[in-house]
């Protein structure tokens, strides 16, 4: 193969890895949050307003940039087609950026290629690939600034960069600040346009939330803090991230409290990474940069007490390169090596995430998208509400105004948290009188179940066990083996 073809193999490898990832649009695996994000974008395109409930405004998302883009995708391709082209564009974005970072790390085209095509298909690659969150964009942007601003060192990309990654979410603080400390210690010198980028950033997140919004920090923050915050001592705080750090630090989930799988390869990373570095060159920079970064955010956010996957999937991702460069650069028996890990690791890890994205595909797509497409036809008068959690499938499909138990998407039921956290529910309905209420639990069992058996009657249960049935075996099996959803109660207000 001529020179030229052989720099051009990284390309090939884009183009190929994202194509050949699209087949996961077939499982119909989306995370809930992104329909409260794209439920966000069709509320600005409906009534001009970012909100979530009508020309109510309120940072329901936790992503401003992400929003707009979502927005323009419903506004080309219209709220019956946008999904597919936004999950691709998300697939693309995410396989340049790591084209971004083999040209950090990596100077052989054949070992780009191959990391592009391995690097995307780990499960966390996958899923921030193809189920809707912001991280697509995200990573491509982060990437994109170490590639083009501290390897080119293009001063604007400095300046605007931060701006737009920080408008993204506002916790990438953290992969900034890391990014500038390293920076600082490796060069001895700051990059004075680096900062300058720092400070737009900070400040048109901020000023944005503030001016818009009457905030400083995002609602869903405020609200997650507000909902989920415990007092922990030491030692429960010590259980805790022994409980689950397992399950967030790793790419594969495992049942009981111990997961040694994940010790293991916790252990083979940071190997990997310390034989890197040992070799002083000037990727170590880069290496550092990523590698800082992923410890810093997975201690942080599970410190934080923060459960939620989609956190933790850019630094399960960034802790896994070493891996891969060691593994690629290997002058002895690397063809062994390379097999070894894409028989014992990558395929395994890409069938795992297959089944999981199958039986989750069922059990958010094909049912609890039923429950609001049931509600859209039952419910015609889109004014009325329901109160529910979590807000994304059924909010979006129903289209019904949505009070969420966490108060994501209604600032008004934070305030009855304040008031009285341990009744703020029964306060809520005392006080709102939402048409619907749809609870994981029988209402018409349990202290309050005078209220709402005088107040409400039950209209539906949704059961998980409905959905498992396919005409096709192995997909059944798969449903079977991983049964994926809630059972769900259903109670409509009954009238005056």
């Amino acid at each position: 193969m001529s020179e030229n073809n052989n720099k051009n193999l990284p390309l090939y490898a884009v183009i190929f890895a994202a194509i050949a990832k699209l087949y996961f649009l077939l499982t119909h695996h989306i995370q809930e949050d992104a329909f409260i994000t794209w439920r966000v974008a069709q509320n600005l395109l409906d009534y001009g307003v970012i909100g979530f409930n009508g020309d109510t405004k309120i940072s329901a998302s936790t992503t401003h940039l992400y929003v707009f883009v979502s927005y323009f995708f419903n506004l080309i391709f219209g709220k019956e087609n946008f999904i597919e082209p936004l999950l691709i564009l998300n697939t693309v974005l995410f396989t340049i950026g790591s084209l971004f970072l083999a040209h950090l790390l990596l100077k052989n085209p054949w070992h780009k290629a191959i990391f592009i095509f391995l690097f995307g298909f780990l499960p966390p690659s996958i899923k921030i690939s193809v189920l809707g969150m912001e991280y697509g964009i995200l990573f491509f942007l982060e990437m994109a600034l170490l590639y083009y601003g501290f390897k080119k060192e293009k001063k604007w990309v400095l300046i605007i960069f931060p701006v737009l990654i920080l408008f993204t979410r506002i916790d990438t603080v953290i992969f900034l600040g890391i990014v500038f400390l390293v920076d600082v210690f490796w060069n001895k010198k700051v990059k004075w346009s680096y900062v300058l980028g720092g400070i737009f950033g900070i400040s048109a997140a901020l000023a944005f939330n503030w001016f818009y919004f009457g905030e400083i920090v995002n609602n869903t923050i405020v609200a997650k803090k507000l909902a989920y915050d415990r007092i922990y001592t030491l030692h429960q705080d010590l259980e805790y991230f022994r409980l689950n750090y397992g399950n967030l630090w790793g790419m594969l989930k495992m049942p009981g409290e111990f997961n040694p799988f994940t010790i293991v390869i916790a252990l083979f990373e940071l190997l990997c990474f310390i034989f890197l570095i040992r070799q002083r060159e000037k990727r170590n920079y880069f290496l550092w940069i990523i590698f800082l970064f992923a410890w810093t955010k997975q201690i942080i956010f599970l410190s934080q007490k923060s459960l939620f996957d989609w956190y933790y999937w850019v630094p399960q991702i960034l802790l896994f390169v070493p891996v891969l460069i060691f593994v690629l650069e290997q002058k002895v028996k690397r063809n062994w090596w390379l097999a070894s890990l894409i028989i014992f690791y990558i395929l395994p890890m890409l069938a795992f995430q297959t089944i999981h994205s199958i039986a989750t595909g069922n059990g958010e797509w094909n049912y609890r998208r039923s429950i609001g497409l049931f509600l859209n036809m039952y419910e015609k008068d889109k004014k009325q509400w329901i109160l529910l959690e979590p807000a994304g499938y059924i909010p979006y499909f129903s289209g019904l105004k949505t009070i969420d138990e966490v108060g994501l998407v209604d600032k008004q039921i934070q305030e009855e948290i304040k008031k009285d956290k341990p009744n703020y529910l029964l306060n809520t309905v005392k006080k709102r009188k939402p048409k619907y209420l749809l609870s994981y639990n029988n209402l018409f069992e349990g202290k309050n179940r005078f209220y709402y058996q005088t107040h409400y009657k039950l209209l539906n249960e949704f059961r998980i066990k409905n959905h498992l049935q396919s005409d096709n075996k192995i997909l059944e099996k798969i449903y079977k083996l991983k049964p994926s959803g809630t059972d769900y109660n259903l109670y409509e207000k009954i009238k005056d």
